[in-house]
């Protein structure tokens, strides 16, 4: 029992940078309301305020990974920790613009170094048979975080109090730190470093005193021989396949509309005539149902094929995206139009959250090779948040140019775009060790 437990809150801190993630992204939309009154924000440095996280989150994401190559997973999640509590206590005391877009270009280093090497630390702590469940907790936690921000935003909005929207992420930031200062190194990371019998040691601890690790750690070297690492090797030709996957799904997932439904749903329902508190009690139950659906998703996330998962999903977001923009195109204002946005609202975050948003998280770290594999993660994770950008500072001007149907119906298609990349330029992944799926990988290229 004290084994299950020990690796319970191994995990658990492993996957915390995931909740400060998904909290820092979801709270600002409540807190600009109150932002604005207090430091004059414009249109522009309203979208300034927003977007800096983004930019930051960028930056922070095309250099984490040659970081945790050099440094170690433990640290570098420790330094995001410490990044998210610089960042949050001062935008919690920002007295201008300028000091609130420094302090969310903070944030966004913290975001991109976290969703860089979360999926990647757990998946490399996790056993091949559970590594989609236990690396769903990362998914798990920033869908616990993005309701959480629309809780404390609904609790705090009578008082206007956005400085302490913004601080109280201090505290999540502050037990990842102090929690990660207990928890082991990646027993792989270990290992490409040369020091065997720490990442032994940890095995044994994660596995069970019982458990066979030998087969494992011998796979782990035999590839750390056969990769060289770094930047060129991650654009050789064996490699590119799972780089241009990595990029593509990475890219897709923002790209396929789940921001703009998280962002805009208090919108969509105020257009569908509900009042403005109805309006946001909507995007509390969208966070709610994203908690649970994702939450069902581990359950079974090991048990079915993780591009079955990701086609499935794709259908079921296009035929929400399509009815409720027929719908709404033909029936405007009417009872009709209000329970299909309401339905089509809830399918599609069904259909995310039991399959993009845990998944993608699980096989970005599971394409690359030991050697690349943190470098690998980074550069996906920046085509991830440079896609969340383009879409963020995009909507807005399509949305007045278009309207909200037909841009849903734009989101349809590149599902459907997406649904025929996952077919034919990803590969499976569950059920193998991460040593297994980089030999597939030389093998489909000839290589080794």
């Amino acid at each position: 029992m004290q084994k299950k437990q020990s690796n319970g809150l191994l995990y658990f801190f492993g996957a915390l940078g995931g909740l400060l993630y998904g909290y820092d992204t979801g709270v600002i939309s409540g807190a600009l309301l109150y932002i604005d009154e207090d430091l004059g924000l414009n249109s522009f440095t309203e979208g300034l305020v927003v977007s800096s996280l983004l930019v930051g989150a960028i930056i922070s994401a095309a250099i984490t990974g040659r970081v945790t190559d050099k440094i170690g997973r433990k640290k570098t999640i420790i330094a995001a920790g410490i990044l998210f509590l610089i960042g949050a206590l001062s935008a919690g005391l920002a007295v201008n613009v300028t000091t609130m877009v420094i302090a969310r270009v903070i944030l966004g280093l913290a975001v991109g170094c976290s969703t860089t090497i979360v999926p990647l630390y757990l998946s490399e702590l996790a056993p091949k048979e559970k590594r989609g469940s236990l690396a769903s907790l990362n998914q798990l936690l920033i869908t616990i975080g993005i309701l959480s921000s629309y809780l404390v935003n609904y609790a705090l909005s009578d008082a206007g109090a956005w400085r302490w929207m913004l601080g109280l992420a201090v505290i999540p930031a502050a037990i990842l730190i102090i929690g990660m200062l207990f928890m082991p190194e990646s027993p792989r990371w270990l290992l490409t470093a040369g020091k065997e019998e720490q990442a032994r040691a940890i095995l044994k601890r994660v596995r069970g005193e019982n458990a066979s690790i030998d087969e494992e750690v011998s796979e782990v070297k035999k590839a750390e021989k056969e990769d060289e690492g770094g930047i060129k090797e991650l654009f050789s030709s064996w490699v590119r396949p799972a780089l241009i996957a990595g990029m593509g799904i990475a890219f897709l997932q923002q790209f396929i509309g789940i921001n703009t439904i998280i962002y805009y749903t208090p919108i969509t329902l105020e257009n569908a005539g509900f009042a403005d508190s109805a309006a946001i009690l909507g995007t509390v139950g969208i966070g709610a149902v994203n908690v649970l659906m994702t939450i069902i998703a581990i359950r079974f996330v090991d048990k079915i094929n993780r591009k079955t998962l990701l086609m499935a999903g794709n259908i079921g977001m296009v035929v929400s995206l399509v009815v409720l923009s027929t719908v709404n195109l033909l029936a405007p204002d009417s009872t009709a139009a209000t329970w299909a946005i309401i339905i089509c609202l809830g399918t599609f975050i069904v259909s995310f959250s039991t399959t993009w948003g845990p998944v993608v998280w699980i096989m970005l770290p599971e394409l690359f090779p030991t050697k690349v594999r943190g470098i690998g993660t980074g550069v996906a994770t920046f085509a991830l948040h440079g896609a969340n950008l383009i879409v963020s500072l995009l909507f807005p001007i399509l949305l007045n140019a278009i309207g909200i149907s037909y841009l849903f119906y734009i989101f349809a298609v590149i599902g459907i775009l997406a649904f025929l990349f996952v077919k034919f330029f990803t590969t499976e992944t569950r059920g193998k060790s991460l040593e297994q799926i980089e030999q597939d990988l030389r093998k489909r290229s000839s290589v080794g």
